[in-house]
């Protein structure tokens, strides 16, 4: 390690502020992110609290002690802003945070629920270079979140491409020769309405070990709950926890499959939908009981249905298939129920045929994320503790 750098309390680079309180009943629509934790917005509303460069550190629950970073107004709530001092370099602080986020989670007296203090957030050892150095790491960490988000940015525009086409074809009606094509009782010529359970062929929910999931194994097979299914290319390595091979291997349902539909089924988001492909989260991984896993029988309707499902009214219509008040879910009965207009065969393929190049690109986006991300996480402790040395800064 560098001789200039000085040993220093993780506080001194800093000053802390709370978040403001709001409750539901204060929160609407609008453009502004509220930040309570992890990289996401919770929901969005019609005021900020801040604008310009925040770093944000969750205050408790599952979340606590995560930390970002934002460049946009936003509405911190349960949380903290941390303000860099002026003689310190803004990123740098912010990666000196990610590196230590482990390390200020604390637990509430009497209770298991983690949470970050002030205190906790002040009272850590670090080594600090010169305000140079500094910049020059941050600098090379941003390449990498930089490339990570242009990526993320890419992937949301196909994914749009894909939708504008659906809903042009399948929900305005403006497919190819649609002048041409009579509508017989509000349907088009050729079309049908079919139930989900006359498409597809495969429809499970996946289990978990007896006893529950085993904290203590690392390098299992990767078992995906509600929590994942979050969106096309997207997963958080950081949440997933693992089952063994050998429950995977004598499982007889739930493992994921090229192309499956997955649907978030207990819970607040039940009807929520993704899709994996191409090896991306894993090669190998398998759904906990929380999820179901939907496949058609001809695969050439497989982008289809999952562009069906993607879509907000769909989303709504499975929130109303919940007839459990007290733990909010559905059932197989009640997805297999759902009705769908379907095209004609012809149709159907060339959509497939447009689609299909997208959604490659969406998994070989998300997979190049994922090696940066690794190289990132990597480097991030080395560079923080000065191991590596001149860096080529």
């Amino acid at each position: 390690m560098k001789t200039e750098w000085k040993k220093v309390k993780l506080g001194e680079t800093f000053t802390v502020k709370k978040g403001q309180a709001i409750t539901k009943r204060e929160s609407k629509e609008g453009p502004y992110p509220v930040i309570l934790g992890g990289r996401e917005p919770a929901y969005f509303i019609d005021r900020f609290n801040h604008e310009g460069k925040a770093i944000v550190v969750s205050r408790s629950g599952a979340s606590a002690g995560y930390v970002s970073f934002w460049n946009e107004p936003i509405f911190i709530t349960d949380g903290f802003l941390i303000e860099p001092n002026n003689d310190v370099c803004y990123e740098y602080v912010y990666y000196l945070m990610k590196n230590n986020q482990t390390r200020f989670i604390g637990s509430q007296k009497g209770a298991a629920i983690p949470h970050v203090t002030p205190a906790l957030l002040s009272d850590i050892d670090i080594s600090l270079p010169p305000l140079e150095t500094q910049q020059k790491i941050a600098g090379i960490l941003s390449a990498y979140d930089d490339l990570i988000e242009n990526n993320r940015k890419q992937i949301k525009l196909l994914e749009e491409a894909a939708q504008k086409l659906y809903k042009e074809w399948f929900v305005k009606l403006n497919f190819p020769g649609y002048e041409n094509t009579k509508i017989i009782d509000g349907v088009p010529e050729g079309w049908k309405i079919l139930t989900i359970e006359e498409l597809m062929g495969k429809l499970e929910s996946g289990s978990r070990p007896k006893g529950g999931i085993d904290s203590t194994i690392k390098n299992g097979i990767a078992s995906v709950g509600a929590e994942n299914v979050i969106g096309l290319g997207q997963y958080n390595y950081s949440s997933e926890k693992f089952v063994r091979k050998e429950f995977y291997e004598n499982a007889k349902r739930g493992k994921i499959e090229d192309r499956d539909i997955l649907i978030y089924k207990d819970g607040a988001y039940i009807g929520r939908t993704s899709l994996f492909q191409d090896n991306f989260p894993h090669k190998e991984a398998m759904i906990n009981e929380h999820v179901f896993l939907v496949h058609t029988k001809e695969s050439v309707y497989q982008y289809f249905l999952f562009f069906t499902l993607y879509q907000k009214t769909y989303f709504e219509k499975m929130q109303k298939l919940n007839k459990n008040a007290a733990q909010p879910g559905i059932n197989q009965d009640a997805i297999k129920s759902l009705k769908l207009l379907v095209p004609n065969v012809e149709l159907i393929t060339s959509f497939d045929n447009f689609v299909k190049p997208l959604m490659c690109k969406i998994f070989v986006l998300a997979k190049q994320n994922l090696q940066l991300q690794s190289a990132h996480d990597k480097l991030l402790p080395r560079l923080m503790n000065g191991e590596i040395e001149e860096i080529n800064l």
